[in-house]
């Protein structure tokens, strides 16, 4: 159904955005052609990046003559396939959308576009003290485009909520060309629909994000951060939801199994955790406030309810370098996993009360298929991510159905402990095969049919969630 790009195409492209912005050439393509997600390569035909929502305006309104595919890109830093141009066609880059368009200090707020990156945001407000909490592992790599796209979390979610609890109005492209707002820059809004919200998380199948408007809250003044080792996985996990009874909602709460922590370490090249034999897995605990002594009394309470059960020593980070050396290893536990072995990562979320049962379960999986998982991720909201590691597998069966059984297994597992098969990677590329297994045949026809008024030729990031 879709149409090959050729040279008259790519003149009216370069018409649109300047020639050089447009790029053909295969160094370019193939670096377009992935992200973060496995071993995945799709070419696309041409790279654009466009600098304004006219220019992304005309460029749609030419796809869509020419029924031409269109995959919007932000980072590149996505885990699911979000940004393969899967079916070639343009990939429409939002790098050079870098703008902090402005800080409203008067009422919270601020404009930015969508090719910020999310830690370079987060400083600039802080300078004026000022949070933007949603802050994922990626975060001094990833765009805050790609964040609306896929709901972003991060660490700081248990506490103040992820991606769609800041932002308030959109500028948006649509997949026919229009250019709209989904909202209103108030914190309150009962006008129509809500497009903002459908639009967050939609990964980029609905529409392009040229401009965000967020909230903003006034920036904690204190922290203070321990690393719990616990001698048994299962009690980890059912430390957290005892924090949670006991009433307290730290500012982080992270599950770190062994092998994430011993293998992001040696990656790099970090001594501050030494990690005894009989120990499991970690917890990460922060708390966060204005009063140094408030939080104090906190912690040790929560230290409190966590020896309970059979611990280590707890570290309590004594100074900012400890501080960030800890948050190094929990956020570079991605890298070093991959860096390590072969692996395919779940990101699975469950009822936080259920995630012993899903730890249990999916190790109980992994022995009846025959493979290895790291699990790590934030505990604190149930979210867990896990890597399934390859080992010896045999490739027939790491690329073939027998580990999609397994991974099914794993996301049944989730449904029957009240949970899903993503908290805030997406389901995009690689996760779409799945989607029966937690929607009814009219509950995915809804979706679609969203998705056709939205987009009635279908060019805007084609295969991906359906």
């Amino acid at each position: 159904m879709y149409h090959k790009i050729t040279p008259s195409i790519i003149s009216e492209l370069e018409q649109i955005v300047g020639k050089e912005f447009v790029f053909t050439d295969a160094e370019r393509l193939s670096a377009h052609g992935k992200d973060e997600t496995e071993q995945l390569l799709f070419m696309p035909e041409a790279v654009v990046q466009p600098r304004t929502a006219q220019q992304i305006s005309a460029i749609m309104s030419l796809a869509n003559t020419y029924k031409i595919p269109v995959t919007p890109r932000a980072a590149g830093t996505g885990l699911s396939g979000g940004a393969l141009p899967v079916y070639g066609g343009i990939v429409l880059s939002v790098v050079r959308f870098n703008s902090i368009i402005a800080i409203d200090e008067r009422n919270l707020q601020a404009t930015v576009e969508p090719g910020v990156i999310n830690e370079v945001f987060q400083q600039a407000v802080k300078e004026k003290n000022l949070f933007y909490p949603p802050d994922p592992a990626s975060k001094g790599s990833c765009f805050l485009g790609g964040n609306v796209a896929e709901n972003s979390g991060g660490p700081k979610c248990v506490k103040y909520g992820v991606t769609k609890d800041y932002i308030l109005n959109l500028e948006v492209v649509l997949p026919t060309g229009e250019i709209i707002y989904t909202g209103a820059n108030t914190l309150k809004n009962s006008t129509g629909y809500h497009l903002t919200q459908l639009m967050i998380g939609s990964e980029g199948t609905l529409g392009i994000v040229t401009k965000i408007i967020v909230r903003l809250i006034p920036l904690p003044k204190n922290n203070l951060l321990m690393l719990v080792p616990f001698k048994k996985t299962e009690e980890a996990c059912q430390a957290v939801s005892e924090i949670f009874k006991a009433g307290y909602t730290p500012s982080a709460l992270e599950f770190m199994e062994r092998d994430a922590l011993d293998w992001v370490s040696k990656h790099v090249e970090s001594t501050i955790v030494k990690i005894e034999e009989d120990i499991q897995a970690h917890l990460l605990i922060e708390v966060d406030g204005n009063d140094q002594d408030v939080l104090m009394r906190e912690m040790e309470a929560i230290s409190e309810v966590v020896s309970a059960f059979d611990i280590a020593e707890i570290l309590l980070a004594e100074s900012q370098a400890q501080k960030d050396e800890l948050w190094k290893l929990r956020r570079k536990i991605n890298e070093a996993v991959k860096a390590t072995a072969i692996s395919k990562e779940q990101d699975t979320v469950v009822q936080r009360a259920e995630l012993p049962q899903l730890v249990k379960g999916i190790k109980e999986i992994g022995a009846r298929y025959g493979f290895r998982s790291v699990c790590y991720g934030h505990a604190g909201d149930g979210n867990l991510h896990t890597r399934i590691i390859k080992d010896n597998m045999p490739d027939e069966k790491w690329n073939g159905d027998y580990i999609k059984k397994a991974i099914a297994e794993i996301f049944l597992l989730c449904k029957k402990l009240g949970g899903t098969i993503s908290g805030e990677h997406g389901v995009g590329f690689i996760q779409k095969e799945y989607m029966h297994l937690l929607f009814s045949e009219k509950e995915i026809s809804l979706q679609k049919q969203i998705k056709q008024v939205f987009d009635p030729n279908l060019i805007l990031n084609p295969g991906k969630i359906f």
